[in-house]
């Protein structure tokens, strides 16, 4: 993934340096306990709660160690020390779609959300995309995830599908985003 480099702020005498970079195994309980938080404020009172549980619970450190270690695209933002958020991406998955590539999952914890940072993420994740010859993109959100679906229409997403999954005794409505080559 090719970088501008960190971008560093200096604010009341504090220095804190801000990067995106590829995940590494070692990050794994960061990225864990970033999506731990961020799954529970986006999803509190969407997935029912027992369901909600077993879904955070099955991505757990070990998981996400497995995972870049099996290459998976991980992407971190780190706002110093703090892994603020993730983007997982790769090949789109759903053949029907004629989508190149896929961001399967971002986020970022709460007290980072709407100062900008989801948008360079995201902006990373398609320009590693890109490099690798996946010029189009599509990402799926729950459609009552409101957080969730004003995002990826402001950053120029547009809808292109819709599909359920069933979380338990609940069956949500989906949409796919998509920008064009």
């Amino acid at each position: 993934m090719k970088r501008a480099g960190p971008i560093v702020f200096t604010y009341a005498m504090s220095t804190v340096l801000i990067e995106i970079r590829r995940a590494k195994p070692p990050d794994a309980l960061s990225v864990a306990s970033a999506h731990d938080e961020a799954w529970r404020s986006a999803y509190r009172g969407i997935i029912p709660g027992p369901e909600l549980e077993k879904l955070i619970m099955r991505r757990g450190p070990v998981w996400w160690d497995g995972a870049i270690r099996k290459g998976s695209r991980v992407s971190l933002f780190v706002f110093g020390e703090t892994v603020a958020g993730y983007v997982n991406f790769g090949r789109n998955r759903a053949r029907s779609l004629p989508y190149d590539g896929e961001v399967y999952e971002l986020y970022m914890r709460p007290e980072f959300q709407g100062l900008g940072f989801g948008r360079r993420l995201f902006t990373a994740a398609r320009r590693d995309l890109a490099q690798c010859g996946m010029k189009s993109v599509v990402v799926w959100a729950l459609s009552d995830n409101d957080s969730a679906v004003e995002f990826y229409r402001a950053l120029g997403g547009r809808p292109v599908a819709r599909s359920a999954e069933t979380f338990g005794p609940k069956t949500l409505d989906k949409i796919a985003f998509a920008w064009p080559a």
